[in-house]
């Protein structure tokens, strides 16, 4: 087994693990991000190689193991990867703008943005989230990882799988993203990203707005896939997912009492906390006060029948 590299540290703040992480698990049976009664796994592909982590919090403190070539890595960036450098900019002076945001980030400060800084994992599960049922795109992106994805390093139990290599998807022809529910227009865009993989993980130390710059001059990457990506990736407070399906009757609902929103009346309810968007709408979603749901649901389809 890979050697056991350790840390500890306090955030300046207090951080709930969970929920911080959260979105960047893919769903419960994600072979990438496991939570377990002994902490949260992750494993990843760092700049120096393929790592496994495991985060645990006792009181104030939280705990990072981590094995593999890029296990060092791995502990010098946790504190990234959890939100302890998460800077609010002072939301808490502008949550109060509306009773039901102030009301959310009392209960839920907590919850910070975390900072995975790693472009092509965050973008690949959510090029296949594009235009489908979440749950199918979650499955999708689970076999991928099944077929693709190497054992991670580290203990047999849980059993962790690496993201696949983007050089991997990359040479793969788009037809073998079909038995995955993948068709081909999805497919293409996950094999241009990962052939500039590279390009896209040097935005990590250029910021959000050269990381959207690039991930939307790509075909087949718009504003919500480089919302998704970069958000997770670094952290972006104010990285917005337009087009989402969800999301406009989110905020206009929990903003102002209106069943069904757009793009533009989302943006307009938002407008008080530009800088901060991305926070106020993840708070939102963990508010618990979801749009009344009527009317025709998304289809699911099997690319693979075709």
């Amino acid at each position: 087994m890979a050697a056991l590299l350790e840390r500890t540290f306090r955030p300046p703040f207090e951080i709930d693990l969970r929920l911080t992480l959260a979105p960047l698990r893919r769903g419960s049976g994600d072979p990438c991000m496991r939570v377990t009664a002994s902490g949260i796994w992750r494993a990843t592909r760092t700049p120096c190689g393929p790592a496994t982590v495991r985060l645990w919090q006792t009181g104030a403190d939280v705990h990072v193991q981590a094995w593999g070539p890029g296990a060092a890595w791995a502990l010098e960036a946790a504190p990234a990867l959890v939100g302890a450098e998460d800077d609010d900019d002072g939301f808490s002076a502008v949550a109060g703008r509306h009773p039901v945001v102030a009301d959310i980030w009392r209960r839920m400060a907590a919850v910070r943005l975390c900072r995975s800084q790693a472009v092509t994992e965050a973008l690949v599960p959510t090029i296949i989230e594009q235009k489908v049922v979440a749950a199918d795109a979650r499955q999708a992106y689970r076999r991928l990882v099944w077929a693709f994805g190497e054992p991670a390093p580290g203990p047999a139990e849980p059993r962790m799988l690496l993201p696949p290599a983007p050089e991997r998807l990359a040479g793969l022809p788009s037809w073998a993203f079909h038995r995955f529910n993948v068709e081909r227009r999805r497919a293409d865009t996950v094999r241009v990203a990962c052939r500039v993989s590279h390009r896209l993980e040097e935005s990590v130390g250029l910021g959000a707005a050269v990381a959207h710059h690039r991930l939307q001059s790509l075909p087949g990457i718009g504003v919500w896939s480089s919302a998704e990506a970069v958000r997770l990736a670094l952290g972006d407070p104010d990285a917005v997912s337009l087009g989402d399906y969800h999301l406009p009757n989110l905020v206009s609902w929990s903003l102002a009492g209106e069943p069904r929103g757009t793009d533009e009346r989302m943006l307009e309810l938002l407008e008080p906390w530009v800088g901060q968007r991305a926070r106020v709408v993840r708070l939102l979603e963990l508010g618990g006060r979801h749009a009344p749901r009527w009317g025709p649901r998304m289809p699911r389809q099997s690319i693979a029948a075709l």
